[in-house]
């Protein structure tokens, strides 16, 4: 299909990945609209949200570029369809994933919708993967590789989504950044909380979940070995930030909620961290023709982790290997060979 007198609506977050995407669709004659997606603008205490400058970096790019820009504010609905649910999530003694129902709810849902709205032929992001003939599938760079986060996004919109950064690697697209003295091609990439730029998960939770401290015990001896100041902020399988012991690191084996207690071990053999199936719910399975039918498939567990041999029957994956636990509201990824299937929630 040919790009000219095509309209393509990017959404463009002012990092390197948007801008270039951007210069990519211009350069293949695409008439390009870059938005920015006001999701969230509230500042935390000692913590100021990056979303103005964000923005003044996308439009910055757009000028350069010689686009159409325009501001789409979507901050009422993230907060009910993202933020509500993460902050649901972790009071029920869950771990979510607010990136999966951001891309789900807002980036693949609304925003595409608003844009076919306004006469957009496609949709674009700056992320790394491919849509091929409604498929979703690995971008090039398996590094970067995103479809772990957009593995629910309906069939439509991937169909009518073009990712221009699908067969380019992060070292490549910074360098056309460069190429084309854009001003963030030296933008730290952010690594906080989705909507909050730099902003720890923790210091976020703080601020709206009433916190209760309590012990951490040892899970053999039922020994206490220190407190926390909150049992939702802790994950199954967490080694880092129990400042607990010595020695040997400890592991969240598990979390009683009702009595407020997080449970730690040293042994890495302890039956509570390991298993061999995940029980899933809430699955989003992107076409039942790309399913093996011996349910034997490829699975992700976290992004950037490798591909795991497993097989999927009855709601439940089952690991040819034991795996370490999943902290129930991880999101489990499908593949078949390139194609992402779709997946599921871990459930409790």
């Amino acid at each position: 299909m040919s790009a000219r007198n095509k309209t393509v609506f990017l959404g463009m977050s002012g990092g390197v990945d948007s801008s270039v995407s951007a210069i990519l669709l211009k350069e293949q004659g695409y008439k390009v609209v870059g938005v920015y997606m006001k999701n969230w603008s509230k500042d935390l205490p000692g913590m100021k949200c990056p979303w103005a400058e964000d923005l003044a970096d996308a439009k910055r790019v757009a000028v350069k570029l010689g686009l159409d820009f325009e501001v789409f504010d979507f901050e009422k609905a993230y907060k009910e369809k993202v933020v509500d649910y993460m902050l649901a999530e972790f009071k029920a003694g869950r771990t979510p994933n607010p990136d999966v129902y951001c891309n789900e709810e807002i980036k693949f849902k609304l925003f595409f919708e608003e844009c076919m709205k306004r006469g957009a032929d496609f949709i674009a992001t700056g992320h790394y993967a491919r849509s091929e003939n409604g498929k979703l599938k690995l971008a090039s760079d398996t590094n970067k590789d995103q479809t772990y986060f957009l593995y629910r996004i309906s069939k439509d919109a991937v169909k009518k989504t073009l990712f221009p950064l699908a067969g380019f690697r992060k070292p490549e697209v910074k360098e056309i950044a460069k190429n084309h003295n854009l001003a963030n091609a030296y933008k730290k990439e952010s690594m906080g909380v989705c909507f909050v730029g730099d902003v720890g998960m923790k210091d976020f939770l703080r601020e709206y979940i009433d916190l209760k401290p309590g012990e951490i015990r040892e899970l053999e001896t039922d020994r206490t070995l220190g407190y926390h100041d909150g049992a939702v902020f802790y994950t199954l399988g967490q080694r880092h930030g129990l400042y607990v012991g010595g020695g040997l690191p400890y592991y969240v084996a598990k979390k009683d909620l009702d009595k407020n207690i997080v449970y730690v071990s040293k042994n890495l053999n302890a039956k509570d961290l390991w298993t061999k199936e995940l029980k899933l719910e809430n699955l989003f399975l992107r076409d039942k023709n790309d399913f093996p039918s011996d349910g034997k498939i490829m699975v992700r567990l976290r992004h950037r982790a490798p591909l795991l041999p497993a097989t999927f029957k009855n709601d439940t994956v089952y690991f040819d290997e034991e795996i370490k636990v999943i902290a129930p509201g991880q999101s489990v990824v499908f593949y078949a060979g390139d194609v992402c299937l779709g997946g599921g929630i871990v459930a409790e």
